[in-house]
């Protein structure tokens, strides 16, 4: 803990500067920082596939725990969709917005509404945006059903957005296998989740205590979002996709 505090305050400044200097830099410089908190954190990435860097990309993910972030980070420069409360959390908001996160508030539906505009106008820019289309997060030993009403951010055919800015869609699912070199079983992956009524300090040091992790990162191959007629056609391909590989992943 002390050498993630030690490395990543002094590096909050500089990111803060390339968000109005250069935006190239801007998306690039957190995907180096979370390649070395994963050093620090002894997380041991096995990743296979690769986030495309030339076309604007939504990632749907699968979300477990807040080490997600740091794995995901750590295979492709990516901004993400949190929900709102998370801007009001002390230190990880700041670490958020640095990220450029799109923050949405699912009770509001007129927000909901302007945050759709916003994902696609970073879509239109080139970004690629992660969705854990959960909703929330699991206990890390399944996929849970995903929302669609969370896809309707991206349009994928009721405006020609996405062909506008010939945006494609990703999976990417992660699965924590070992630990301490030992293989980790389902009560070990329900112990890193943070979820339920799961206290985020607690759980933090519990994860940050219990040795070297080990994370398998599956990205699929980019799909044009056109070719979906609707967010349901998409969320439904998207979850059947997840849920063999999570599965394939944790049988090895």
């Amino acid at each position: 803990m002390t050498g993630f505090v030690l490395f990543t305050v002094p590096l909050m400044p500089l990111q803060a500067m390339l968000l109005v200097l250069n935006r190239h830099w801007a998306r690039a410089f957190p995907h180096w920082y979370h390649r070395n908190v994963c050093r620090i954190l002894g997380l041991r990435l096995d990743i296979a596939g690769s986030v495309t860097r030339d076309r604007p990309v939504l990632v749907v993910a699968n979300h477990a725990s807040w080490l997600d972030i740091v794995v995901i980070s750590a295979v492709a420069p990516v901004s993400f969709i949190a929900k709102q409360e998370v801007s009001r959390w002390p230190f990880v908001s700041t670490l958020a917005k640095l990220q450029r996160t799109v923050f949405v508030d699912r009770g509001r539906r007129i927000q909901v509404g302007e945050t759709a505009d916003e994902i696609t106008a970073r879509l239109a820019a080139g970004d690629a945006i992660v969705l854990f289309a959960e909703g929330t997060s699991s206990d890390g030993n399944r996929v849970l059903a995903f929302k669609t009403s969370l896809f309707a951010a991206v349009k994928p055919s009721a405006n020609g957005a996405a062909k506008e800015t010939a945006a494609v869609v990703q999976t990417l699912t992660v699965a924590y296998t070992r630990q301490n070199g030992m293989p980790l079983g389902w009560a070990g992956r329900r112990g890193l989740g943070y979820y339920g009524d799961v206290a985020m300090g607690s759980n933090a040091w519990s994860v940050l205590t219990g040795g070297p992790l080990h994370a398998c990162v599956r990205v699929g191959e980019p799909i044009p979002l056109d070719r979906f007629k609707d967010r349901k056609e998409l969320a439904q391909w998207a979850e059947q996709a997840m849920r063999a590989e999570f599965v394939a992943t944790l049988r090895g």
